[in-house]
């Protein structure tokens, strides 16, 4: 007789601790015992064959067996987060759960003034904002509408085109009281830029850029677009931001407009299944116009 093969709970267990490094945080996660966490983890474990944990310093450490069944442990839990979903109630109906997915500044400063009135207008409808500057995986329903700087290409989704966020330079009053306007692209290298860390993922989106500007630019580093712009506001340096992000700020100038303009798509994006269900197509249908007017404004 075949051993019984490891259950979901486990290895919701086991992504609980990749994530959080350590048995005590996995259990808070879960709102479980620490003990509960660290006997799934050795029943899974002994039902693999593989030890999945080393400890360090630093707390635990994922060995190599473990980073290889990382994937397909996340791709059982989008299954299973979509299937609740799924099962929340009747495609018909206005109740249930809608998951949106957008990077971490459309989710901060744009999205939820949208959401506010999606949810006056259908409160039945709870809603999902996951925040990523990664694309979700709307084949494997990791969420049910997406915010994305790129056009998807699987032929399931259907996409549809918002128009071009305009980015900007910009100062906050402060930093320029004391530092200055630069006058020409040449003057940024006496400036202090703020840009990203490892992730130049907004600059290889971007069209229209007539700067080249690298890692070795920035004197204020950091791949998380919410911290980009509190430190723009706090007077840290000079930043990219929306332009209508910035027009609400009349605190933030604007830097060498002329030099430095540039257009990023914005796409709405859902699967092409998804447009039967009815609470997913009135999110799909209430962003669609909501993020076409933040463009065109």
């Amino acid at each position: 007789m075949a051993p019984e093969p490891p259950g979901w709970e486990l290895y919701r267990t086991f992504l609980a601790v990749v994530r959080e490094g350590s048995f005590s945080a996995a259990a808070r996660q879960l709102d479980i015992a620490q003990p509960t966490v660290g006997r799934q983890i050795e029943s899974l474990e002994a039902k693999l064959g593989r030890r999945l944990f080393t400890r360090s310093q630093r707390g635990l450490v994922a060995t190599a067996a473990a980073r290889e069944i990382v994937p397909h442990a996340e791709a059982m839990a989008a299954a299973a987060a979509a299937l609740l979903r799924a099962a929340s109630d009747e495609a018909r109906s206005e109740g249930g759960t809608v998951r949106v997915t957008a990077s971490e500044v459309m989710g901060h400063e744009v999205l939820p003034p949208l959401l506010a009135s999606f949810g006056w207008r259908h409160p039945g409808i709870a809603l999902e904002l996951a925040l990523s500057n990664r694309n979700e995986d709307l084949l494997r329903r990791d969420a049910d509408v997406a915010v994305r700087m790129t056009r998807p290409t699987q032929q399931a989704l259907v996409a549809r085109r918002m128009g071009a966020l305009r980015i900007g330079l910009y100062a906050h009053r402060r930093y320029v009281d004391r530092f200055g306007l630069p006058n020409a692209p040449e003057d940024l290298a006496r400036h202090r830029m703020i840009g990203f860390d490892s992730d130049p993922s907004a600059f290889r989106t971007a069209r229209g850029q007539t700067m080249r500007i690298t890692r070795e630019n920035f004197g204020f580093r950091c791949d998380s677009g919410p911290t980009q712009l509190a430190a723009l506001r706090a007077g840290v340096g000079i930043a990219g931001c929306h332009v209508r992000i910035a027009e609400g700020d009349p605190d933030l100038l604007r830097v060498l407009e002329r030099h430095f303009h540039l257009g990023i798509d914005m796409w709405l994006a859902m699967h092409r299944d998804a447009r039967a269900t009815r609470r997913i197509r009135l999110v799909f249908d209430h962003l669609a116009a909501g993020l076409a007017d933040f463009v065109r404004a």
